[in-house]
């Protein structure tokens, strides 16, 4: 499973720069590069808040899932393993 952070479509669609957008929400420029490459293992909530705060959107508009690669193969194949 991974997910993906889709800060870098929305600052786009309001014509903001990173540089804005950290000052506004409140994190640093090289957190908001982890965010937006993918590198995060987590996100508080009030970040998420502060971040949909001033993009005026919602999380699901920032976060999507997306099935990698023979990752549902792989489980199937070690569950199966397990119950033989």
């Amino acid at each position: 499973m991974s997910i993906v952070v889709r800060i870098d479509v929305e600052l786009a669609r309001r014509k903001m720069s990173v540089g804005e957008f950290a000052d506004r929400v409140g994190l640093t420029p090289a957190n908001v590069a982890v965010l937006k490459n993918g590198r995060a293992k987590a996100v508080r909530f009030s970040t998420l808040d502060a971040i949909c705060r001033v993009l005026g959107c919602q999380p699901g508009d920032l976060l999507e899932w997306v099935e990698e690669d023979g990752v549902e193969q792989t489980e199937q194949t070690e569950t199966a393993d397990r119950t033989t």
